[in-house]
């Protein structure tokens, strides 16, 4: 036996492992951006609370300003979802070039001696 459990490598010895420090630094935007929308809702959230308040000539106004803020947290979501979607693309595009296969054998060694001995993890 070489050292490694069921013949696998190290983790130290860094076989198809890869490194991107992109998900890292997006971090402070998607924060920002969230906390944009966040002053949106809450903005919106003040202005409904007002429209028992706004003179009747002024509530076509503050209703067009209620739309315009829907129209900001739509836009913001929709663009999150995009970038979400974008991710989980190229995970799983990273995910296919992952062989798996040492790892589905040693699970299958694992399965058979429990089954064949009858104790976990024997």
């Amino acid at each position: 036996m070489d050292g490694t459990s069921a013949g696998l490598p190290r983790a130290e010895d860094g076989v198809g492992m890869v490194y991107s420090p992109e998900p890292m630094e997006d971090r402070g935007k998607q924060q920002d951006d969230l906390g944009g929308l966040e002053e949106k809702v809450d903005e919106l959230e003040r202005l409904t609370d007002s429209l028992d308040d706004v003179p009747e000539k002024e509530l076509v106004g503050t209703l067009n300003e209620a739309v315009e803020l829907l129209a900001e947290i739509n836009a913001g979501i929709e663009a999150r979802l995009d970038t979400a979607g974008d991710e989980s693309r190229e995970i799983g595009t990273l995910l296919g070039h992952v062989d798996f296969g040492p790892f589905d054998e040693a699970l299958e060694d694992h399965e058979h001696r429990e089954r064949t001995t009858g104790e976990p993890g024997a």
